[in-house]
């Protein structure tokens, strides 16, 4: 019964967020409160739900100040040669800017933290899609192959997760995989590559009629932004003319002054307030932009390190980058008021997909859903277990958490595995090769998911539909490089 109703609640989830039935928000907590109700656990519901919320209580405070700590190193300027060398490299082209955004994720990434991976990656990268007109889907799913395939680092929470569930040394896990990342890492270049060529394709099918060759679209200076066109985000978020000309400007939009936005402007006009004038500002301090990249650094190298509580780390950079580049009392209001919607919209999805997990496990559908899912498996697969546990983990990612697969169904699948002669470093290694590696970008059991999807303003169903097939491919690549080399049994 709980199994069953387990299934349903996650079913339902993915429906309503996939055909727009319902916001992420809703679904969250609407489909497990109601399966709780309809289970019988209408009086522990609420504990329940404090007790998902109180876990999922430190990520959303480290998102909110991590949120507003990259939004005042945009808006002062920090990313800025970032961007101009990116942009430089690239010359513009979405299909060197896609292959890019896959080398720099990954590299990233190396932390095995999925959440200081996407704020990282997002802010940097965020105001080069803007400003070239790529979508924004483009973005966060490049980010999703990338991420989920450096997840399986030895310090990851996957592979961390295996080692201790069956009492493995992550050496056992991870050597023998080595060749089978490779290949992961080679597909993901080449998806960001493919990705980058359809994206190139529609950003030529924006040029204006009579405009050329289509250089203006590319840049984003198509009517009303183009970053608009199949991303889901509003018309005239940012428009960026970067062709070299007299008229080259960038153009910040929002609301604000222009002490607020990093605005740019090169042709000849006055600079002021008044309607049809372009926002104007010199470009940053030198010192207030070393500065910046020194507190940026320390930060990076504290949150390596665990210097301090994540949530404590990003309080403090905000309180201080606030009081160096805001030091009024209204500059300060300001950028709260202009960010804060930004905030809200992030840390509600990560308190609500807290309710959800938290129902979830306190009724024990969790658990119930494990036990079924082995129990469904027929003898005559025992052998073939370790392949049929690889292809299965990235789709999995989307109905068990981590700690649920890892440690409540992980241990089973192993021991019935260990009956037919196969050795638990072996199903461990099938495992980690989708999930929550793969799929923990995309899944809406993890914090770090709804910290993407919110910081590059797109919707989760969007997101799922359009990056799973590139990122099961991760899987199935890495699956069958696991099989040639003998990582795995067949």
């Amino acid at each position: 019964m709980l199994a069953a109703l387990g299934f349903c609640t996650i079913g339902g989830f993915l429906l309503l967020t996939m055909t727009r039935r319902a916001s992420v928000l809703v679904a969250l907590v609407l489909t497990p409160v109601i399966a709780a109700l309809v289970g019988g656990h209408a009086a522990e519901t609420g504990p329940m739900a404090l007790e998902g919320l109180t876990k999922v209580a430190p990520t959303g405070i480290m998102i909110a100040f991590a949120v507003l700590y990259f939004s005042l190193m945009i808006e002062a300027g920090l990313f800025e040669p970032l961007i101009r060398a990116i942009l430089r490299v690239a010359k513009g082209d979405p299909v060197r800017i896609a292959v890019g955004t896959a080398v720099l994720t990954m590299c990233v990434a190396l932390d095995g933290d999925g959440a200081s991976t996407f704020l990282i990656t997002v802010s940097a990268l965020l105001p080069v899609y803007r400003r070239i007109g790529m979508s924004r889907l483009v973005l966060a799913g490049i980010i999703c192959l990338g991420a989920g395939v450096m997840n399986l680092v030895p310090w990851g929470g996957p592979t961390a997760r295996a080692a201790a569930a069956l009492k493995l040394e992550t050496s056992d896990i991870i050597t023998p995989l080595l060749p089978s990342i490779a290949a992961g890492i080679a597909w993901v270049l080449l998806a960001s590559y493919l990705i980058g060529l359809r994206e190139r394709r529609r950003l030529g099918a924006l040029e204006v009629p009579g405009g050329g060759d289509g250089s203006a679209a590319r840049d984003g200076t198509a009517a009303g932004d183009a970053t608009a066109v199949g991303d889901g985000s509003a018309a005239g978020d940012a428009t960026a003319v970067g062709d070299g000309s007299a008229a080259e400007a960038r153009t910040a939009v929002k609301g604000g002054t222009a002490a607020e936005h990093g605005v740019t402007v090169r042709n000849g006009a006055a600079p002021g307030n008044g309607p049809g004038t372009p926002l104007v500002i010199a470009r940053p301090r030198t010192a207030l932009t070393v500065f910046n990249l020194l507190l940026t650094l320390t930060l990076l190298t504290c949150l390596v390190l665990e210097a301090m509580p994540l949530p404590v780390l990003f309080v403090v950079a905000f309180v201080v980058a606030l009081l160096v580049n805001r030091p009024r009392w209204e500059d300060q209001q300001a950028l709260l008021e202009r960010h804060g919607n930004n905030v809200v919209l992030v840390t509600t999805m990560i308190f609500a997909a807290g309710v959800f997990t938290g129902v979830l496990t306190g009724t024990g559908m969790i658990g119930e859903m494990a036990e079924a899912m082995v129990g469904v498996i027929p003898d005559s697969l025992g052998g073939h277990l370790p392949a049929v546990v690889a292809v299965t983990g990235m789709p999995l990612s989307l109905v068990f958490t981590p700690d649920a697969y890892y440690f409540g169904i992980l241990p089973v699948l192993s021991e019935t595995a260990n009956a037919f002669g196969t050795e638990h470093a072996e199903v461990a290694r099938a495992a980690v090769l989708g999930q929550m590696t793969t799929g923990f970008p995309l899944s809406p059991l993890t914090a770090a998911t709804f910290i993407l999807v919110g910081m590059t303003g797109v919707q989760l169903g969007e997101h799922q539909r359009f990056i799973f097939r590139w990122a099961f491919g991760t899987t199935l690549v890495m699956t069958a490089t696991a099989l040639l080399t003998g990582a795995i049994p067949l």
